[in-house]
């Protein structure tokens, strides 16, 4: 049988309406968007959450609804700068039990994060290694790149190990560029495009262990950068692993700004992950 992990849904009620994801994997529920009432919001998201057997409630909030979530419970995770065509969305949480509310390695994040702003922005990329090889990934990489995602991630939010998936994705509009070493992909990453608010996420980021050493992710980012700048798509942004140095080390140094962190997020490899914000406003 096939695991359920999300399903969106267009949530419409007589004093709001809302753009939910019902995230059975992670035992999360998010709002992406709404309008209307926030109280009654705020009244069904926690009946859906206790329902649903779920820990964690994010919301897309607006600046202007802050103190109404704030005097709910909420709390303030970060912000995704521009992300409502130009205005900024306020990741606002709530947690319904103790060990989805505590990180086990906070200060270790933090310690991280800190050695990742020493390192020097705006450098110039070192040419790609000539065995190697980038382009953006049609229908007929769909195959290679769950192989890819199969490889990498034991444990990962979504089934990107599943090629019917991965098709799915890219006819929907997301963007995938990879980079090639003697005819296979060795590494990848997309952008998941919003057309109606114009921005995207970076993410799927992945590479296999054996070529990690050649600052392949900097090349993809870039190059997905490129493509998001031409369709006029200025907001990106990406969540990252906050015990992951080499990621957040590439978004760093490609001058995003870090915006904060979602704590106990998503599972990923073997446990619920501490996730980082990262923002760049492409038009400067």
């Amino acid at each position: 049988m096939q695991t359920t992990y999300y399903e969106n849904q267009k949530v419409q009620k007589p004093q709001f309406t809302a753009d939910s994801c019902f995230d059975y994997y992670n035992e999360r529920l998010r709002i992406d968007d709404y309008r209307g009432c926030v109280n009654q919001l705020i009244i069904w998201l926690e009946e859906e959450a206790i329902k649903n057997n779920f820990y964690k409630v994010i919301v897309k909030s607006r600046y202007e609804d802050l103190a109404l979530w704030i005097q709910q419970g909420y709390i303030y995770e970060g912000e995704f700068t521009q992300y409502f065509n130009g205005a900024s969305a306020i990741a606002m949480c709530k947690y319904f039990n103790n060990e989805r509310r505590n990180s086990l390695y906070w200060m270790d994040e933090d310690n991280i994060l800190k050695g990742v702003m020493k390192l020097p922005q705006g450098v110039s990329l070192s040419p790609l290694p000539k065995e190697y090889s980038i382009r953006m990934a049609d229908v007929q990489d769909v195959k290679s790149l769950a192989e890819l995602y199969r490889e990498v991630f034991e444990v990962y939010p979504t089934p990107m190990d599943n090629p019917d998936y991965v098709l799915k994705m890219i006819q929907s509009g997301t963007l995938f560029c990879v980079v090639e070493h003697e005819k296979k992909i060795v590494s990848a990453a997309s952008a998941d495009v919003n057309s109606m608010y114009h921005n995207a996420e970076i993410t799927d980021c992945a590479t296999l262990p054996t070529h990690r050493k050649f600052g392949l992710m900097k090349h993809l980012v870039n190059q997905l950068e490129k493509e998001l700048f031409n369709r006029r798509i200025y907001c990106s942004y990406s969540i990252a692993r906050a015990l992951s140095f080499g990621m957040n080390a590439v978004f760093y140094q490609k001058e995003y700004n870090y915006k904060g962190r979602l704590a106990n997020n998503c599972k990923i490899f073997d446990k619920y992950e501490d996730m980082n914000i990262w923002v760049k406003d492409l038009s400067r």
